[in-house]
């Protein structure tokens, strides 16, 4: 997922002139939003440390009364929802319809399952002891301490919201470096867990949001926390790890995607055109699952295509309000506009078609770019590779689900992925083949809202998981456990070594794990002879 740079600062802005404050605008209309101060490098230990001390008591509370935290925070997202949509709307350029569905209804269902299920796999879970009958396993989640989440400027609320609610539900303290691009609405944002926490009567310290450019983020790496989640670009993705290295502080990465949306010839062809455009222009391609490369069987390939562009240049582009005035809204970052611009014109001079859109709009001080459809798009050009992360689909014609699946996993990346099908069995088989952290058959992103999955990719995409059970896990120590079934035992004497003891520890091992009945009933008849022999000898 591209993303704000977390190490170096954005080269547009000279780091001597802005290191005090954030000037802040609405991409939509250009209007200056004013200023957020700055959590300076040297300032991040501190916060840390407050942290650390609020985790103290944190991590000695019930799973209750985490609960009551979580309903908290849900219930101020709800009570205030709309104005959070126009903090969001303002920040960032998005459409209303899209703050509402993208990022307050996945706020509410994260938060939702977790209320229900944190407890049931956070509290210690017994496991078999094996060949030690006289033992009784188990497993228990500790916290972890302070977790750090660095996180881009796509979902404002939800990037911050649901990147804490698993670490908070686990019983650690959170802080979170938001996007500088967005961070007239994150510094806004803090009052959602202050009262959430207020509340249930446990320090403000506990969640904490901050604010700044590179240096911000590379001091909170290298803060001695105890995780980092990242969710960011490949480069700077590497530079996190780089830093989480000097205290070798485990690290989440939920990175790039280039992901393949795959239409079979018995596709529903409504379902799929809708599918598509859904997947590509919401929140106008600025998703780390966007649907970037549309691979069309040639059978289906001209009617899908003529009925996409149909579609894509009716949409209606401009200054969002909430009476759904327009479909898509603007591009957040002065940045990416710039990227995105850019690999377009490079893929049209190389000989790729626009068939809508294509060209950086003029006009407004807004900042837009239109729905782009391009066809004729050669696996050689930088942009049938690289993530574009703006509202530009990229057109592929394939002759069958062999070159469907060479051409899907055929990027460095692998993040989420669709296959469009009405044969059950065609949609499984190809799922099956997809290089990718989850597939969704017939729909776009739907796995990501089904929060007992897991989510997160393979390749350059990234490691580790978030969401369901794996992604709650991962915020703590997963602690082994071993302690007594009965109230007496025997002491394992293994000292003084007598001869017999090796040959009895070869026959013991061949008895309890040789698949072969004689072999096993062998060893059986040696140990009963080495014990009497081994009796006699004592007396």
């Amino acid at each position: 997922m591209t993303a704000e740079a977390p190490i170096k600062s954005p080269p547009h802005q000279a780091q001597s002139d802005v290191r005090d404050a954030i000037p802040c605008i609405n991409p939509a209309t250009g209007e200056s939003l004013g200023e957020v101060a700055v959590t300076l490098p040297e300032q991040v230990p501190v916060c840390v440390a407050r942290a650390r001390a609020a985790q103290q008591q944190w991590a000695r509370s019930t799973f209750a009364q985490r609960r009551a935290v979580l309903k908290n925070i849900m219930e101020f997202v709800l009570q205030h929802a709309d104005e959070l949509c126009n903090e969001i709307v303002t920040d960032s350029g998005k459409t209303y319809e899209n703050a509402m569905l993208g990022e307050i209804l996945p706020i509410c269902n994260k938060l939702k399952w977790t209320l229900r299920n944190g407890e049931k796999y956070l509290r210690p879970e017994s496991v078999r002891s094996g060949l030690l009958l006289h033992k009784k396993g188990r497993i228990e989640y500790h916290p972890l301490g302070v977790v750090a989440c660095i996180i881009p400027w796509n979902y404002p609320l939800q990037n911050i919201v649901s990147s804490l609610v698993a670490p908070l539900m686990a019983g650690n303290a959170v802080i979170v470096k938001a996007s500088e691009m967005v961070a007239w609405s994150s510094a806004r944002f803090q009052r959602i867990t202050d009262q959430a926490l207020e509340q249930a009567g446990f320090p403000k310290d506990l969640v904490q949001i901050i604010n700044g450019y590179g240096d911000t983020g590379a001091a909170l790496v290298r803060a001695g926390v105890q995780k980092i989640l990242f969710i960011g670009s490949v480069n700077n993705g590497r530079r996190i790890i780089e830093g989480s290295a000097e205290h070798l502080t485990p690290v989440v990465m939920e990175l790039g995607g280039k992901d393949p949306f795959i239409v079979c010839a018995d596709a529903d062809m409504e379902r799929a055109v809708h599918s598509a455009l859904g997947g590509s222009f919401i929140n106008l391609g600025q998703n780390c699952i966007a649907a970037e490369r549309l691979l069309v069987f040639d059978t289906v390939y001209d009617r899908f295509v003529t009925e996409l562009v149909r579609h894509a240049s009716a949409l209606r582009q401009g200054v969002p309000d909430r009476h759904g005035n327009v479909d898509v809204g603007a591009i957040t970052s002065p940045l990416q506009i710039e990227v995105i611009d850019r690999l377009v014109r490079n893929a049209i001079q190389q000989g790729a078609r626009a068939l809508c859109g294509g060209a950086l709009r003029h006009g407004g001080n807004g900042q837009f770019y239109p729905p782009t459809i391009l066809v004729d798009v050669t696996p050689d050009m930088e942009i049938a590779c690289r993530e574009v992360f703006g509202p530009v689909m990229l057109v592929f014609k394939v002759r069958n689900e062999a070159e469907a699946i060479e051409m899907a996993n055929g990027t460095e990346f692998g993040l989420h992925s669709t296959v469009m099908s009405n044969d059950a069995q065609r949609a499984e088989r190809i799922a099956s083949q997809l290089e990718a952290g989850a597939t969704c058959i017939n729909d776009f992103g739907l796995c990501y809202l089904n929060q007992d999955l897991p989510f997160g990719g393979v390749k350059y995409s990234g490691f580790g998981r978030m969401n369901g059970r794996d992604g709650l896990r991962a915020y703590t120590n997963q602690k082994a456990v071993l302690s007594d079934r009965f109230g007496f035992g025997v002491p394992p004497k293994l000292f003084p070594v007598r001869p017999g003891d090796y040959d009895k520890g070869r026959e013991t091992v061949r008895l309890m794990y040789s698949s072969r009945p004689w072999v096993k009933l062998g060893s059986l008849f040696r140990l009963i002879r080495l014990s009497i022999s081994g009796s006699s000898s004592r007396r």
